[in-house]
C-alpha cells in the first residue's frame, strides 16, 4: 500500500512539475510580448531605428496629445558639414536628450526612441490653453527633429555672425525631401495617435512653447508644405 501511495505522490508531483513549467514559459512569454508591444511602437513606414542609449526609458504618464517639431545640426562645430548623423547623434547622447525621430536631408527618418517614453526634447515652456503642461510637454508629446538651419539671427544664441557665413546657402533651411517625409511620418503618427489633432494646434514648433529659449523650426519652416488643417 505505502509503495502505491508513494507512486502516486510521484506521479502528481511529475505533472505539477510540468504544468508549472509550462505556466511559467506561458507567463515569460506574454511578458516579452507585452514589452515588445511596449518599446516598439508599430510604425507603418521605412525608418533607421537607432535607439539612443542611457536615455529616459521610463513610460510616459500622459496620452500623447502633441507634436513638437525642431531644427538640428552640428553647425556650431562643423559649420560646412553640419549634418553628420553620428555627430549630431553623439551631440543627443552627450547632453541626455533627444527626439523620438530625426529627418535627415534626403528624407531618411531616424526612430531614436519609442513612442511609449517621454522624451527629453521641449524643456521648460508653457502652451497657451493647457496650463496643466507648464515645463511638462514632454509626457504629452511626440519630438521630431528635422536637420536643418535658421536664419542668422535665430542661430545667433549657438554660433557667431562669422561662423554662420562658412555655412554653404544649400545647407541653410529645409528640403523638400524632408517635407515629404514628414508629411508620411505625421500621417503614420496621428493614425495611430487618435488624441493628436490634424491641426496646429496640436502639431506645434518649439518656439511655440518656449518663444524665450527657442526659435525652431524657425522662420525658414513653411509649415503651408505640411498636410494639417488650416496650412
Amino acid at each position: 500500500m505505502n509503495g502505491r501511495v508513494l507512486l502516486v505522490l510521484l506521479v502528481f508531483l511529475l505533472i505539477m512539475g510540468g504544468c508549472s513549467g509550462q505556466v511559467h514559459e506561458e507567463v515569460v512569454a506574454k511578458a516579452e510580448t507585452k514589452k515588445s508591444r511596449d518599446v516598439y511602437t508599430e510604425i507603418q513606414i521605412p525608418v533607421i531605428k537607432d535607439f539612443m542609449p542611457r536615455l529616459n526609458y521610463v513610460p510616459r504618464s500622459n496620452i500623447q496629445t502633441h507634436v513638437v517639431l525642431h531644427f538640428i545640426s552640428n553647425a556650431a562645430m562643423n559649420p560646412e558639414n553640419p549634418y553628420i548623423y553620428e555627430d549630431i547623434r553623439e551631440i543627443f547622447v552627450n547632453y541626455d536628450v533627444s527626439p523620438h525621430y530625426m529627418i535627415d536631408r534626403e528624407g531618411k527618418i531616424y526612430y531614436l526612441l519609442p513612442e511609449t517614453r517621454a522624451a527629453r526634447h521641449a524643456g521648460k515652456g508653457e502652451l497657451p490653453g493647457y496650463p496643466e503642461y507648464k515645463d511638462d510637454l514632454n509626457d504629452y508629446s511626440i519630438g521630431i527633429e528635422l536637420m536643418a538651419i535658421g536664419t542668422e539671427a535665430e542661430m545667433g544664441t549657438i554660433l557667431s555672425g562669422e561662423a554662420y557665413k562658412k555655412i554653404p546657402q544649400e545647407h541653410i533651411g529645409y528640403t523638400d525631401a524632408q517635407y515629404q517625409s514628414l508629411n508620411r511620418l505625421l500621417e503614420d503618427i496621428l493614425g495611430r495617435n487618435k488624441k493628436i489633432g490634424r491641426n496646429r494646434e496640436h502639431i506645434i514648433g518649439h518656439d511655440e512653447y518656449a518663444p524665450e529659449r527657442k526659435d525652431d523650426p524657425g522662420s525658414l519652416f513653411d509649415w503651408s508644405k505640411i498636410n494639417i488643417e488650416g496650412e
